[in-house]
Order: C-alpha cells, then structure tokens, then sequence
C-alpha cells in the first residue's frame, strides 16, 4: 500500500510539472525567453533630439542607457497620450534580426518573420497575435517631461 501510494504521488508530481512546464512556454505579452531589463528612461521633449515626440503620430528610436536590451520605439498619440514599445520582437526569442523597425510611419515590422503591428496602437495584424511589450510612462506637459518605466 506504501509503494502505491508512493508512487502515485511521484506520477502526480511529475505530471504536475510537465504541465507546468509547458504552461509557461509563454506568458500573457511575450514570450518566455523574452529579456527582462530595468527600464527607466527621462526625456526632455523640449530638445531638439526629441523633436519629433512633439507632434502626433511623431516616433523615435530610443537607445539610451536602461531602455532595455534593444531599446524603445516611443510613439506619441494625440494630445498628451504615448506608446512606449519594447524593440525585441513578443513572439520570438531574441536573435538576429528580431529587432523591431518602423516602416513607412504607420507600422512596426520583425525583420526577421515579417509580423507587423500598428504603429499607433500596437495591434497585431500579420504573423504574430501577441502586440509589442509596452511600458508604463508619466508625462508632464507644464515641463514637457516623459519618463518611462516598468
């Protein structure tokens, strides 16, 4: 009775694991080998280099110290409103070529599959379902300030 019982709970555990394994093959936004980095990143929009953030549907690459491993696509929307993508591709794991790009001002584009995204809003429409990783921002307009974080 012991050895059964010792072996039922060791096929449950096992059992258990393996669907825990194959649960976490991707979490909700990306991928599970998807980088995680600090992100932590202060613009002043009222420099010339960030000119183009001033405007609606204006973007911009954004590759400083701690915007993660490939750096950020920051998009501005209309009024005071932002899009602040991840550059590493949601729904593959990092390599050559899954860099993010902008194309033609309206979408994002993997190099590496051709999945596209809109720009404006992040929604996938080829290849992929999953929309960019996105961060959190705050945004003050008195100053014209943008700091991104996670």
């Amino acid at each position: 009775m012991k050895k059964t019982f010792s072996t039922l709970i060791i096929l449950t555990l096992l059992i258990i694991s393996l669907l825990h394994i194959n649960s976490c093959s991707n979490r909700d936004d990306t991928v599970s080998c998807f980088p995680t980095t600090p992100i932590s990143v202060t613009l002043n929009l009222s420099l010339p280099a960030y000119y183009t953030l001033n405007q609606a549907g204006g973007w911009l690459y954004i590759d400083e110290q701690q915007a993660g491993t490939r750096g950020l696509i920051v998009v501005r929307g209309s009024g005071n409103t932002f899009k602040v993508y991840d550059r590493n591709a949601p729904h593959l794991c990092p390599d050559t070529n899954t860099t993010l790009e902008v194309k033609d001002n309206i979408s994002i584009v993997c190099p590496k599959d051709n999945a596209q995204w809109i720009l404006l809003t992040g929604q996938p429409t080829a290849v992929s379902t999953l929309a960019p990783k996105t961060y959190f921002y705050n945004y003050d307009p008195i100053t014209n300030v943008l700091n991104i974080y996670n």
